[in-house]
């Protein structure tokens, strides 16, 4: 499993424009391949957003870059400053850490608490 974490800030865009963008387009990320899920951040005080996506794995995650929505977000230019950086999942300290998202986690990668 593969963990990617997006952080921009907004430029030309207020703190509403943006929630109401993302309650347009999220519905397109639940047909991304491989996305398992995708948690949307907002620090309006900071301006600070982006979003925490949960991928099968790596090359899930590149495809996605690589395609029409993937290039729409990194691409987008009310999004100044944009970083992305993505990670592998520790199964085994995620496991043991308890709790329900760590056992949707581990199950959804197959493996067992």
């Amino acid at each position: 499993m593969h963990v990617q974490i997006v952080n921009f800030n907004l430029k030309d865009m207020t703190d509403a424009e943006f929630r109401s963008m993302a309650n347009e387009v999220a519905p397109a990320f639940a047909s991304v391949p491989g996305l398992l899920g995708k948690i949307w951040l907002a620090d309006a005080s900071k301006n600070t957003y982006g979003g925490v996506y949960i991928w099968q794995d790596a090359a899930a995650m590149q495809a996605y870059l690589a395609s029409d929505l993937g290039k729409g977000v990194t691409g987008n230019p009310s999004f100044a400053n944009l970083t992305s950086s993505d990670f592998e999942m520790l199964s085994g300290p995620t496991a043991g850490s308890g709790g329900p998202v760590a056992a949707s986690l581990t199950a959804t990668a197959g493996l067992a608490l």
